[in-house]
């Protein structure tokens, strides 16, 4: 088998508060494999889009920082590079798409001058005529109606769809290998969404590249992606092939996640199921399993040391000491939630 093409390794990144230094992110590991689609899923405030800025070097500073592990692509440490090194890499090998496009794209820019920024950015000997027909020729290639009007127009003046339409050209101007996208579909409504998704699958059939897709919607993760990474408050509970995780999820977590989504099956007016309790805060964490105070698995070592992620079948890894143990799953049958 292949090296992947992008490997975390055992990653932390903290914030310094007025409370002290606060881990969004502890010990994270998964690899992503050239071609292929990566989901990162979990709850607000798990974690997820940290673990973006700091692939891409883009945390808040000073307060942010890489405070250990690696960040290994194409067998290069990206996470140590110095930053002209990096800026090299940013955009060009590796580019994001990020959550909200009204407040990514500026206001005061033309579409045309923030599509051809990327590429007087990292190409710099093309004229600005080869900058305006390729700026065209990405419009074109996502789906943008009459390109050519666009380019002179602002932000405000096209619609939430088109707009992150316009990120994705941006993202793919210099043909990444590696593209993130940080909950793309978001704020757009369910015909807008499926037309994203549709045109993320169909470009990545064209380029050959690999997706790290970050999203809180199991729906969107079985539809997009060959490998989920499952996250809860700063580290990884489970990680597996997408079908794996659907029809074995082995960490209780995953399963209350499962649980909650209604089915065909589901009787009208049912009460949903729900994860009892809350998150615990990333400045006051537990010393055990951080899913202990909502896990109706839990036994007194939970609330001791936090489990190791360990194989439970051939590439399916969970954090939790009884995952052998939890009985078979039922799809939305599990009584403990």
């Amino acid at each position: 088998m292949n090296d992947p093409i992008l490997s975390i390794e055992h990653l932390t990144t903290a914030f310094e508060t007025e409370e002290g230094t606060v881990r969004a992110v502890e010990d994270v590991c998964f690899t992503l494999d050239q071609g292929r689609t990566l989901g990162l899923v979990g709850e607000s405030g798990c974690g997820k889009s940290v673990t973006a800025l700091s692939i891409m070097r883009l945390l808040p500073r000073p307060a942010g920082r890489i405070e250990s592990g690696r960040i290994v692509f194409k067998g290069v440490d990206i996470g140590s590079l110095p930053a002209r090194e990096m800026h090299a890499v940013r955009g060009n090998r590796i580019a994001m798409i990020f959550q909200e496009p009204m407040t990514a794209l500026n206001p005061v820019h033309t579409i045309g001058r923030q599509v051809g920024e990327v590429f007087r950015m990292h190409f710099s000997e093309m004229t600005n005529g080869e900058i305006i027909r390729t700026s065209l020729d990405m419009l074109k290639k996502v789906g943008i109606p009459e390109p050519e009007k666009r380019l002179a127009e602002y932000p405000h003046q096209i619609s939430g769809g088109m707009r992150q339409r316009v990120m994705i050209a941006m993202a793919l101007a210099c043909q990444p290998d590696i593209l993130i996208a940080d909950e793309p579909t978001t704020a757009l409504d369910v015909t807008i969404q499926a037309q994203i998704l549709e045109l993320v699958r169909e470009l990545q059939e064209q380029t050959g590249m690999s997706v790290l897709f970050i999203t809180h919607d199991l729906g969107v993760i079985a539809e997009l992606c060959d490998e989920v990474v499952v996250m809860y408050a700063g580290k990884v509970a489970e990680t597996a092939p997408i079908e794996e995780l659907f029809y074995n999820p082995r960490h209780p977590y995953t399963r209350g996640l499962l649980a909650s989504i209604p089915t065909l099956n589901t009787p009208r007016k049912q009460t949903l199921r729900v994860i009892k309790g809350m998150v615990p805060s990333l400045d006051n964490l537990p010393s055990g399993c951080r899913f202990e105070n909502r896990c109706p698995y839990a036994r007194a070592i939970c609330s001791t040391t936090h489990p190791p992620l360990e194989e439970v079948s051939p590439n399916h890894f969970a954090s939790c000491y009884f995952a052998s143990e939890l009985e078979p799953w039922q799809t939305g049958k599990d009584r403990a939630f």
